[in-house]
């Protein structure tokens, strides 16, 4: 002791610290489980909403506070599912992949990809299935719509890119019991896929063939299961 001070030990000082960070890793991992509960419950589609919304339910102030990753609610969602949903979540992907693949096959001169939930496996019953097409000329996926008598509205969507943002007409239509979301690509941006909103890498893309896989491959392990 020197001057009427006292030397705190250095666990000592670091204690309030670590205990601090514990508490914004629990209360990071809790804001991740609650915005995947909304989204598995009410359909939301945008990870900040989720995240807004969550932080509110918590009452907690989103200035102030580090919020998960998108790739952290992804990974909280498929556990939601997976404790929630295991009855009923892999008969809805099924089924929403098999309808994929028939308004693929419909579309085949646009080269659709299968993209989103339903191609990762978090899709629920709230979940769209989205498509990304391509054309040469923008009014003839209008048209060909148009002329199958399909009714469509048209909303705008926007991606993001290494170059920044670009905006696209994206055509919002039902089809049997499921509601689809088909967004417009030129010919040529086939070959470079948007940003993933989980987690920054080139947006993953299934072409017809891979859908096709990914329902043989679903089914196979179904019948092992059975076994």
């Amino acid at each position: 002791m020197k001057g009427g001070s006292v030397m705190l030990p250095l666990a000592s000082q670091s204690e309030p610290i670590m205990a601090s960070a514990r508490k914004q890793v629990a209360q990071r991992q809790q804001l991740a489980q609650v915005a995947a509960r909304l989204m598995a419950e009410q359909g939301i589609r945008d990870f900040r909403v989720a995240k807004q919304k969550a932080a509110h339910q918590m009452g907690i102030d989103v200035r102030q506070s580090i919020l998960p990753k998108n790739s952290e609610i992804e990974a909280a969602l498929a556990e939601h599912q997976r404790l929630f949903s295991a009855e009923d979540q892999p008969a809805e992907l099924a089924d929403m992949r098999q309808a994929a693949l028939s308004a693929m096959r419909l579309l085949a001169d646009f080269k659709p990809r299968l993209v989103g939930d339903v191609l990762s496996g978090l899709a629920n019953a709230h979940s769209d299935i989205q498509l990304h097409v391509f054309a040469e000329q923008s009014e003839s996926f209008d048209l060909f719509l148009e002329g199958r008598g399909i009714p469509f509205e048209i909303v705008e969507r926007r991606y993001r890119f290494p170059t920044g943002y670009r905006f696209y007409p994206a055509f919002r239509f039902v089809a049997g019991e499921h509601r689809f979301e088909a967004t417009l690509f030129s010919d040529t941006e086939i070959r470079e896929a948007p940003r993933s909103l989980v987690d920054g890498a080139p947006m993953e893309r299934a072409n017809l063939n891979r859908v096709v896989e990914l329902i043989e491959q679903a089914e196979f392990e179904d019948r092992l299961a059975s076994l």
